[in-house]
């Protein structure tokens, strides 16, 4: 199938599926940041940038992977659920690609962040299991044009591989990062870190547990 601008190669859905079975973590100075509940995050310092790349690795338990890539992408849905989701969040058909704008509210006296990105999920039978694989990186689109007083997150990217654990639960690997831009506080940073990701996770699996209630 021809791919357009800017969407992921069918290499890159399995080089994702591949960290799931096989983490990759020697050969590069990852430490583990946190450990709770089953969830391991490690963090990866960019030298470039200052910041940190994030991987996670663990079981998400009563929460099937297949209503797991639903939510995960039901945008209408996040805005129930997501405690990050307080200003705009919405997905628009651009040259055949799914963009998704997403408006982050900061703590003040700091300014908000907004996300322009793309993203495309696929499900993949990798080394005899089912799959699902979603990627997400920024872009930059006429549709989407920069708003005063907001800060326009330009480095972003992000990949969630699930796979049943072979119970009731979904086995997960996510590989996080993003440039924020500004100057932030170091609590607001710790706290991303070492909590942000946890109370994310443990919010999805509730709203697994009530999606097909709603």
């Amino acid at each position: 199938m021809a791919r357009g601008a800017g969407t992921f190669s069918e290499e890159q859905f399995r080089e994702a599926c591949a960290e799931l079975q096989r983490p990759a973590l020697s050969g590069a100075a990852w430490e583990l940041l946190v450990e709770t509940q089953g969830i391991r995050v490690y963090r990866l310092l960019d030298q470039q940038t200052g910041l940190y790349a994030y991987k996670v690795f663990g079981v998400l338990e009563d929460c099937l992977p297949d209503v797991l890539a639903d939510v995960y992408m039901d945008l209408a849905y996040r805005k129930k659920w997501d405690q990050y989701v307080k200003v705009k969040l919405y997905g628009k058909e651009c040259n055949g690609e799914t963009v998704v704008y997403w408006q982050v509210n900061y703590p003040f006296p700091m300014s908000n962040r907004d996300y322009v990105f793309v993203w495309q999920r696929l499900e993949l039978d990798f080394e005899g299991q089912k799959v699902h694989v979603i990627l997400a990186q920024s872009t930059s689109d006429p549709e989407f044009p920069e708003k005063s007083g907001v800060i326009g997150v330009k480095q972003y990217k992000q990949r969630l591989v699930i796979q049943s654990d072979g119970k009731w639960g979904s086995k997960v690997f996510m590989y996080y990062f993003d440039n924020p831009r500004g100057q932030l506080p170091s609590w607001v940073v710790n706290w991303a870190a070492k909590n942000g990701v946890p109370n994310f996770l443990n919010n999805l699996v509730k709203a697994c547990q009530n999606y097909r209630r709603t």
